[in-house]
């Protein structure tokens, strides 16, 4: 996904989004949408990013959901 497409559903969210990254951009979304994972686990099989967020986050790439 495009850098300025995160940033129009970042708006959506009343996110500001011009001094974040990317990442920190989708973070937020994720926060905004969906809360905070549980012991480092996100159960949220239906976000954009899970598999990109997996595996930053656990080093591997996932594709299970």
């Amino acid at each position: 996904m495009k850098l300025q497409d995160i940033r129009k559903m970042a708006r959506r969210y009343r996110i500001e989004p011009e001094s974040l990254t990317k990442l920190e951009l989708i973070r937020e979304i994720q926060r905004e949408k969906f809360g905070a994972a549980i012991n480092g686990e996100c159960d949220q099989s239906s976000c954009l990013w899970r598999d990109d967020c997996c595996s930053v986050v656990h080093g591997v790439r996932r594709t299970e959901h």
